[in-house]
């Protein structure tokens, strides 16, 4: 359950500019890899924020807003999928996140980042096992990330039709992996990623709320 228990217990410490991390879009086979961090005001709440892959897409984008409206700081990063290609997804993931952490200012005086990928030294930070699905600022973040690059991978689906973008959103499912069968990668495609998979592997077991 989502609560502000770690908040809370750096609020009460009198660190006040807490920042929560979160990236979107590690596993896809096309698109970018988009990272998060916001910063709430102490005992700021808002109802509903849960890790983005427990919501539905139009409970995400309501939740997108107040975000903005309630949050002090927000950051956002973007690494492209030729970034992706040049220094794997593992690093691009720890590349957005620090740099959507550098984008707020004032800096934040303590980052609870979701899971152990992270490695800024010049801000403390809490790695959070689960932390999209325990901490309130990390959900929050988690949301706007993965509204953020669910709209980009929309364009992307208009200029690159053939492919299923806007549903799966860059996902491997067997519609995305026949369609890449047939008419090959498009630009936006992951070249270090396996693209081709045997026809009895295909499954549509991998759902685009994946992170």
């Amino acid at each position: 359950m989502v609560d502000l228990t770690l908040e809370k217990d750096l609020w009460g410490k009198s660190i006040f500019r807490v920042a929560g991390v979160d990236e979107a879009g590690r596993g896809p086979l096309a698109g970018p890899v988009v990272a998060a961090s916001v910063v709430f005001p102490p005992d700021c709440w808002i109802d509903g924020v849960d890790d983005s892959k427990r919501l539905t897409a139009a409970r995400r984008d309501k939740l997108f807003e107040l975000i903005q409206t309630k949050a002090i700081g927000i950051g956002v990063a973007v690494i492209s999928h030729t970034v992706i290609d040049e220094i794997n997804i593992y690093q691009a993931s720890l590349r957005a996140m620090a740099e959507a952490v550098a984008k707020i200012f004032p800096p934040p005086e303590h980052v609870l980042v979701d899971g152990p990928a992270y490695r800024i030294e010049a801000i403390p930070f809490t790695p959070v096992l689960n932390g999209d699905a325990r901490c309130f600022s990390i959900a929050a973040a988690s949301i706007i990330a993965k509204v953020t690059r669910d709209r980009m991978m929309l364009e992307y689906d208009r200029m690159y039709p053939l492919y299923g973008f806007a549903k799966h959103k860059g996902y491997g499912t067997r519609e995305h992996y026949e369609a890449i069968r047939k008419f090959g990668p498009c630009d936006i495609h992951r070249r270090s990623f396996r693209l081709f998979q045997p026809t009895t592997s295909l499954t549509n077991a991998t759902p685009a709320n994946q992170t």
